[in-house]
């Protein structure tokens, strides 16, 4: 049984990209296919837009039926410590909500934000890797406290669909913003582009350093100006502190994308996985102009999801 919770359970990052290019257009060619029979539950402890549709149009064009569960408006509350006695608030076990889901369906979507006040539980990813364990079908990873594969595939995606030259400059910038993030998509993002043929860049002020395990193949640069010179590429986005876990070090205006810092770049194409904070991440005129590809961006998000279903359950 395959499941889709990282890089990691990727053979080819590259041979996927041009997978799921190809399956865009065979859908795009031979429209939706009729229905397999196979049914997918998508489950969601947070709110969602790009993840919850992408991932049902997807199913729609495979011809697999999409099943949505809000876990925390409609679920009982889980449990997801073995021995414990279950005399408190919660009025269901994992193992068993586990095994009820493995049987309905013949696979399972999990969305589960980082609570960035317990970093051990986090980065052990306590509540995604539960239903990973006791899952009897194919999990797939929706975003959880440290990742976000099926946005990252599309951000590769994106990429090798708007790359000018055979190795690009591609930086991953910090930029501000008024709340606490998770490092997740910054993590996942670095963590494939690290295997990429990119010349890849993260950027950042002090204190905002990533985990190391996702720096493999990245240059630090804390030059956010410098960072910039020559890139193809320049994918913002916000994190909070790893270190001083779920911190807030600095909500510096200087940070933000505007036109003046794009003007550095190799006429660079704008990326942010959405949604963003205009003139906070981006100025307008960085977003609005015709080198943003915020929405090609967001269309493969479909076309990551329709590549992950394909090789889960076909």
């Amino acid at each position: 049984m395959m499941n889709f919770c990282s890089i990691n359970d990727v053979d080819d990052p590259q041979g996927w990209v041009d997978e799921a290019l190809a399956l865009k257009k065979e859908i795009e060619t031979y429209g939706p296919k009729v229905y397999t029979g196979k049914s997918i539950c998508l489950l969601f402890f947070n709110p969602s837009l790009r993840t919850r549709l992408s991932m049902q149009k997807a199913a729609f064009n495979l011809g697999i039926q999409s099943f949505i569960f809000n876990l925390n408006q409609e679920g009982w509350q889980l449990e997801f410590e073995d021995g414990t006695v279950m005399n408190g608030y919660t009025s269901e076990h994992i193992k068993e909500a586990a095994g009820v889901l493995s049987s309905y369906f013949d696979a399972v979507g999990v969305r589960s934000f980082a609570s960035l006040s317990n970093k051990e539980d986090d980065y052990t990813e306590k509540v995604f890797n539960q239903f990973v364990k006791h899952c009897t079908v194919p999990v797939i990873n929706m975003e959880s406290a440290t990742l976000h594969p099926l946005q990252s595939l599309a951000d590769m995606i994106t990429i090798k669909e708007f790359a000018q030259v055979k190795k690009p400059k591609v930086v991953l910038s910090w930029a501000p913003h008024p709340k606490a993030l998770p490092q997740a998509v910054a993590n996942s993002f670095s963590q494939w582009a690290g295997q990429m043929d990119y010349d890849f860049v993260v950027t950042h002020p002090e204190g905002y350093e990533l985990a190391p395990e996702f720096m493999q193949g990245a240059t630090l640069e804390y030059d956010q100006k410098k960072a910039f010179e020559g890139a193809d590429f320049i994918y913002a986005k916000n994190w909070s502190s790893y270190e001083e876990y779920g911190q807030i070090l600095s909500q510096d205006k200087k940070w933000m994308i505007d036109k003046v810092k794009m003007n550095l770049t190799n006429n660079a194409k704008f990326m942010h996985c959405l949604p963003v904070r205009r003139n906070v991440i981006v100025s307008d005129e960085v977003i609005d102009s015709e080198n943003s590809i915020v929405m090609q961006q967001a269309a493969h998000r479909v076309t990551s999801a329709n590549l992950v279903l394909r090789k889960l359950i076909g």
